[in-house]
């Protein structure tokens, strides 16, 4: 079943970078409904994901997809924040939000 799981691109704002992640209906239903899943527990039931993400909201309409995010700068080795590597993303957002505005 963990080959149905589906993953969305990263996308991020100022702050965050953000992903999605699709679970199969039936093995999202076996899941808590009223909190956050840990890490050990979306590990558990097959998210694979670099180090550093966390499931910050659950998506009432639809509980089978997980909402996930972690700061940007995020050594995905680590789990934790780079400030170079923080600074970096955050330009490129700055550089790209600019480019959209153009």
């Amino acid at each position: 079943m963990t080959s149905r799981i589906e993953y969305s691109e990263k996308y991020q704002d100022d702050s965050f970078e953000y992903r999605h992640v699709i679970l199969p209906k039936e093995l999202a239903k076996t899941l808590p409904k009223a909190r956050l899943l840990s890490e050990q527990e979306w590990r558990g039931i097959g998210v694979q994901q670099s180090r550093g993400w966390g499931h910050y909201a659950i998506h009432r309409p639809e509980p089978h997809i997980l909402l996930f995010r972690r700061p940007l700068g995020t050594d995905p080795v680590t789990g934790k924040v780079d400030s170079e590597l923080e600074r970096q993303a955050k330009d490129e957002y700055l550089q790209t939000l600019a480019s959209t505005r153009a």
